[in-house]
């Protein structure tokens, strides 16, 4: 099961406005075969994924390298400096994304070896830390990984404008919320499984 392939495939195809149907229609396959791609329960072949590129005008690299990639159990990480902070937000997160490995740092030095040993799908970071601050974390964690999300926390919106500038593709006032949290989800630039699939 692809599903990386699966929820990329379906941000680009509703990005474009088609649906489920539209989208069959243009590759001249049904749409149950549309909708297996999207669940993850089938993952189309070369010359498929080809056709689609065409048809979804998206470049080709994007859909082959969500298709090489499996990320059944994407790991995400929240980075704050207090621990009461964490203790709260974490359920939130497990919530959401039933489908994810979800772990907490108070240690921005922690989170980088975690990251070199894990594939992170998406980080949420506060942007004062200490000694290094998200703003830089974020940065590591992009070298690191360059399809890693990052989302930065903070009580202080006057952070927003350089947050924008690190490569992060979110932003979240404390304290955070379901609500909230799932609007930046909407948003992320490389989207991935969250633990349940949205039906067309």
């Amino acid at each position: 099961m692809n599903i990386l392939f699966a929820e990329t495939l379906k941000k680009i195809r509703m990005d474009k406005g088609l649906s489920q149907q539209n989208l069959a229609e243009l590759m001249y396959v049904t749409r149950s075969t549309v909708a297996r791609w999207e669940n993850g329960s089938r993952l189309p072949d070369a010359m498929m994924i080809f056709r689609l590129s065409k048809c979804l005008d998206v470049d080709l690299n994007t859909l082959l390298s969500a298709a090489a990639e499996s990320d059944d159990a994407p790991n995400v990480i929240m980075v704050d400096d207090r621990k009461m902070f964490l203790s709260g937000a974490l359920p939130i997160l497990e919530t959401i994304m039933p489908n994810a490995i979800i772990t907490g740092f108070t240690k921005p030095s922690e989170a980088l070896e975690y990251a070199k040993a894990n594939r992170i799908a998406l980080a949420f970071l506060d942007i004062e830390l200490g000694k290094m601050n998200g703003l830089d974390l974020c940065g590591e964690l992009i070298t690191i990984n360059p399809r890693a999300n990052v989302v930065y926390l903070t009580a202080y919106s006057e952070y927003a404008f350089d947050a924008w500038s690190t490569g992060a593709c979110g932003f979240l006032l404390k304290p955070i919320t379901e609500e909230s949290v799932r609007v930046q989800l909407k948003n992320l630039r490389y989207p991935f499984f969250l633990g349940s699939v949205v039906n067309d």
